[in-house]
């Protein structure tokens, strides 16, 4: 089996191609700096062939026997299996990830692509009885909605394309894709190739990179497409929700992740939770330990504990089996990041642990352990690197005040020798998860999970991925001859 190659084209309207935008766009290792592939990009005439092709395509697909569109995702894990080496080699190349945590995200794609498999037959209407009138009863059947849209971010690329691609897919949807242009191998080109090599009908999946300001409206406003799937930040996702008003949404957008430790706490658990937490993936998760909020009882000995575990941290080499902390993904994000520090140091807070830019390409940031408020930038803010802030809480009242003291509403965690308390706390959070006794981070991939305030509408994974993809089509039958007053 050779590997993959041609990631030099584009997959649009059935056919892989170079885009028409005339200007190519260089695929950079975050580490190193070298150059990946380079690719052509696509322009909103490619948008709209794309489209056009999934909407044409979709028809035939809708009618598929269900049990033929599971294969085609049973076929697709089992590349996946096949090819894993040459899947973990490119997100370790391409988004700068260490190696554990790229098998992580080949695992959890290869289960949401299992798992969508099951979703062709776990697709059903219902029959209601009607209220009012003898002889009628009320048919309710489940359809796909046709043309999803999914857009998708650099720092879990394949897995936040997957997640929404394989079951609009299985449902017997068409989907046009649009990954970050720092990923559009692991984002995009990577999981089409596998879909099509497990016999995918051609036009169905669309992978368009360009950029945003030329394509992105033409593919979040395309007139054909009936939902967007969008995973990335706040802002871009507020902008995507008011270019098209009239469009269903599926927003995950930022987080700001409090990880409460109270008074009876197991330490040492917590400790190690927030170290995971904050600095997985260089802290490069929407659902990232953004702020450890410990009350007064434990606080120092919070802060001593993760003062030693940060401090021995290793940075380095994402490909280095002995690296813990990569690089971040490019230029712009280190520099945002490093404002955010120095704002906070501005407000008062304590860089307990400041760590080094180093690498080829200056990308890997140490990790920092700061102390300080929760208006603090680090902590008002989300960092999106290797930055944890801790913040003193003056009991358990408070720690769940400063906790929900956010725009966010993402992910949460609380720990506690008492689960029942922990349970109690838990749901004065308001966000749209919280784990007990565990990270903020969610690291089971078929768990279904959605988000409370700015960080996003709609829910991912499990029954509710049945429901993003579908839509209700209400038909009543009259059985009998009705009479008609007017």
């Amino acid at each position: 089996m050779t590997t993959y190659d041609g990631f030099d084209t584009l997959p649009i309207a059935g056919q892989w191609r170079v885009g028409r935008d005339g200007r190519t766009a260089d695929d950079v290792n975050p580490y190193s700096g070298d150059v990946l592939t380079t690719l052509p990009l696509a322009d909103a005439a490619d948008v709209d062939a794309a489209f056009t092709a999934a909407s044409i395509a979709q028809r035939d697909w809708e009618s598929t026997l269900p049990t033929e569109r599971a294969d085609v995702f049973h076929r697709a894990a089992r590349i996946m299996e096949e090819r894993k080496d040459e899947i973990v080699d490119w997100l370790v190349a391409e988004v700068g990830a260490i190696r554990p945590r790229a098998e992580w995200e080949w695992l959890a794609v290869r289960a949401v692509v299992l798992e969508s498999a099951s979703y062709p037959t776990r697709s059903a209407g219902r029959i209601l009885p009607a209220a009012l009138i003898d002889g009628k009863e009320n048919r309710v059947y489940r359809r796909p909605l046709g043309v999803v849209t999914v857009i998708s971010p650099w720092n879990f690329p394949m897995q936040l394309s997957a997640r929404s691609v394989a079951p609009a897919l299985a449902l017997g949807n068409a989907v046009v894709l649009k990954p970050a242009s720092d990923t559009p191998v692991t984002g995009g080109l990577l999981l089409a190739r596998i879909l099509e090599d497990a016999g995918l009908p051609a036009g169905l999946l669309s992978v368009v990179v360009g950029k945003s300001s030329e394509i992105g409206d033409a593919v979040t406003s395309h007139p054909l497409t009936r939902l967007v799937s969008f995973t990335g930040s706040t802002p871009v996702g507020s902008g995507i929700a008011a270019s098209a008003p009239l469009t269903r949404m599926s927003l995950e957008l930022g987080g700001n992740g409090p990880l409460v430790v109270l008074e009876d706490a197991d330490v040492e658990a917590a400790v190690n939770a927030a170290v995971f937490g904050s600095f997985f993936h260089q802290g490069q998760v929407c659902m990232a330990t953004n702020r450890v909020i410990a009350v007064d009882a434990v606080h120092d000995e919070v802060v001593d504990r993760l003062t030693e575990r940060v401090r021995s941290l290793r940075t380095g080499d994402p490909a280095d089996p002995d690296t813990q902390i990569g690089p971040i993904i490019n230029d712009a994000q280190v520099e945002s990041i490093l404002d955010r520090i120095s704002r906070a140091e501005s407000d008062g807070a304590e860089v307990r642990v400041r760590g080094e830019r180093s690498g080829p390409a200056g990308r890997v940031l140490g990790p920092h352990l700061v102390l300080g408020t929760n208006g603090v930038a680090t902590a008002a803010e989300e960092v999106f690197g290797p930055v944890a802030t801790v913040i003193r809480a003056d009991g358990e009242d408070d720690a769940v005040r400063i906790a929900n003291d956010t725009e966010y509403g993402l992910s949460s965690a609380v720990f506690s020798r008492d689960v029942g308390r922990a349970v109690r706390v838990a749901t004065r959070l308001e966000a749209g998860m919280t784990h007990v006794n565990d990270t903020t981070i969610n690291d089971e991939p078929n768990t279904a999970f959605g988000a409370e305030k700015n960080s996003g509408i709609g829910r991912f994974g499990g029954e509710w991925a049945i429901d993003e993809f579908t839509t209700d089509h209400w038909i009543s039958v009259q059985h009998t001859p009705r009479q008609y007053a007017i």
